[in-house]
């Protein structure tokens, strides 16, 4: 009678496991398929893939802009700021061009380096853009990235999505499916070696 007891609390352990195991499988693709619809196009989209240095030429502050592809646009997050303007020499090709933060930057609005993020005190805004203006005067050479193609003349001070990002993203659906298929050849070993003993 014990031992029956034992052999059904074995199985539904072996059963519970292997559900688990299942499941991490199941989300790691699901993960897999979210990182691939998300951010790979976006890595792959990226035209700026090489690193220089760029020594800084001017860093000017124009009135407050919106971004032109959103003028008249009842957005809650359209809202106006100062423009920077951050001009540098690309070391690769001595050419004078346009820093801007990130690829979304240009995106959003071509005529400003850099779009602070939703504040409701322009006081504060202003602040930071001058802060950001005072910092590339200061450090005049730091690393960017440009278009070793030529399809992009201007430049980016860090990508949204660099190599060692989309390793990470991948990381963490890597060591669940890892982990699930470990689960399920564990319980299927479990389960030869109980059947194997239980014949002999």
């Amino acid at each position: 009678m014990l031992g029956k007891k034992l052999v059904t609390a074995q199985k539904r352990g072996e059963t519970r496991a292997l559900c688990l195991g299942l499941g991490m499988v199941a989300c790691s693709m699901m993960m897999y398929f979210f990182i691939g619809i998300t951010i790979v196009p976006f890595y792959t989209k990226s035209v700026w893939t090489t690193e220089t240095m760029c020594k800084v030429l001017k860093a000017n502050i124009k009135d407050k802009v919106l971004s032109p592809n959103c003028e008249g646009s009842e957005d809650e997050d359209i809202f106006p700021y100062p423009c920077l303007q951050v001009w540098v020499n690309l070391t690769a090709s001595g050419q004078e061009v346009m820093l801007y933060h990130t690829e979304d930057t240009l995106e959003r609005n071509p005529k400003c380096s850099y779009i602070p993020g939703k504040s409701e005190n322009s006081k504060e805004v202003k602040a930071q853009i001058e802060t950001i203006a005072s910092n590339f005067k200061k450090y005049q050479t730091f690393p960017c990235y440009y278009d070793p193609g030529g399809t992009q003349t201007n430049v980016i001070l860090s990508r949204l999505y660099p190599p060692k990002g989309l390793l990470f993203a991948f990381l963490w659906p890597t060591l669940m499916f890892t982990g699930g298929c470990l689960i399920i050849v564990l319980v299927k070993i479990s389960q030869y070696v109980s059947v194997l003993s239980a014949w002999q």
